[in-house]
């Protein structure tokens, strides 16, 4: 009996253990805030949300914790208008030491990386907006002068953010986190009207599709690609009066149009209803005869059921480039110079591939797939 209850006690601890093992920690302190209210907060797709908070002592000591998200979620510290954004993707724990009243810009984030450059960003916001005011209320300058001299600093702003956080890294939180930053009221990447903030959100959005599918947020990423390029469309189209704003298609991807070793004009969206493997392609590889080969046998197999291939090539001969696809039986397009695809669906090396089930939304990728053989006959 003595032995029976030893077991139970056993399995209360690990039970225990285990689920400690899926929280994670936020914890810290800020000083100067003696009798200070700090609340933790759940930044969600429809606001803050308050999860907990307390009554800072005199050592400004603080501790919170929650269930371990599933994908990227993201937090916030918060005393009055001081605010510390943070993200959490895991069990870890993350400390924060900072100091009251200026808290947002005094602290120091230890225990994660994505945390420490949610920072970074958070001052060269700051920074941005203190340029900004100051310009304003600059006299000596027109309306117009202001206007343009602001405008440059945004412009200036995206290409740095985009070169150094969010191209570099799109699937991390912080990239995520700088798609949403603001100058005022104003969103900094607008992709409900801006072509190239598009390609910006389009490439954290295909990050998401491929590590985090079900979440949330990455479908709300995706709407707003899909709902800007719409939007794009139909403006170009109001200006050319030659495209029906109601023939535009939406899709759960970003759209690839190229012209095939035909001439023809063959956009990836066209496929829907089909199985689709985008792959990213160089002939001029030693390694392109094995990849085809291999593509070949899955095309032979599946091809009759509903599966196509849509490959893009990187080769720089496009006269090579005929003469390698000549006999392919899928759909072939050269980029030509466009790189810009390569940046919407963070493609780092070649050969790279994705799959796409028939209602044209991306499933997986070369490194979360570990069978494609196996994952093409699951979506046929």
């Amino acid at each position: 009996m003595k032995n029976i209850k030893y077991v139970i006690a056993a399995l209360a601890i690990l039970s225990t253990a285990s689920c400690s093992q899926k929280k994670f920690h936020v914890e810290g302190q800020i000083t100067n805030a003696k009798d200070s209210v700090l609340y933790f907060e759940n930044i969600s797709l429809t606001g803050p949300v308050v999860l907990d908070s307390v009554r800072l002592g005199d050592a400004g000591d603080f501790s919170f914790s929650g269930e371990q998200p599933e994908a990227p979620e993201f937090y916030r510290l918060r005393i009055s208008d001081q605010i510390i954004s943070l993200s959490i993707d895991s069990t870890e724990t993350v400390t924060i030491k900072g100091a009251y009243p200026q808290m947002a810009t005094n602290y120091e984030v230890t225990g994660s990386d994505n945390c420490a450059k949610i920072k970074e960003l958070a001052l060269k916001q700051m920074g941005l907006q203190q340029r900004a005011i100051a310009v304003s209320r600059n006299q000596a300058l027109t309306v117009d002068q202001v206007n343009d001299s602001i405008l440059s600093m945004i412009n200036q702003y995206k290409q740095e953010v985009k070169k150094q956080y969010i191209f570099a890294e799109p699937g991390k939180a912080y990239s995520y986190f700088a798609l949403f930053q603001t100058l005022g009221n104003m969103l900094l990447f607008n992709p409900r009207t801006n072509r190239d903030d598009i390609k910006v959100f389009a490439a954290v959005a295909t990050s998401w599709d491929t590590f985090w599918p079900e979440a949330e947020r990455g479908r709300n990423l995706h709407n707003i690609a899909i709902e800007g390029m719409k939007n794009v469309r139909i403006a170009d189209a109001a200006n050319a009066q030659t495209i029906d704003p109601s023939k535009i298609q939406e899709a759960g991807i970003i759209d690839i149009g190229l012209r095939d070793n035909k001439g023809q004009m063959r956009h990836l969206t066209d496929l829907k209803g089909k199985v689709v493997l985008l792959d990213f392609h160089v002939f001029a590889t030693e390694t392109s005869p094995a990849r085809i080969l291999q593509l070949r046998e899955l095309y032979n197999k599946y091809s009759a059921q509903g599966f196509e291939v849509y490959q893009v090539s990187l080769d720089g001969d496009e006269h090579f480039w005929k003469q390698q696809t000549a006999a392919l039986p899928w759909i072939s397009v050269r980029a030509d110079g466009n790189q810009s695809f390569l940046t919407i669906y963070n493609v780092q090396a070649v050969p790279e591939y994705f799959l796409i089930d028939r209602g044209n939304n991306i499933v997986g990728r070369s490194q979360t797939i570990k069978d494609l053989n196996q994952a093409i006959k699951n979506l046929l």
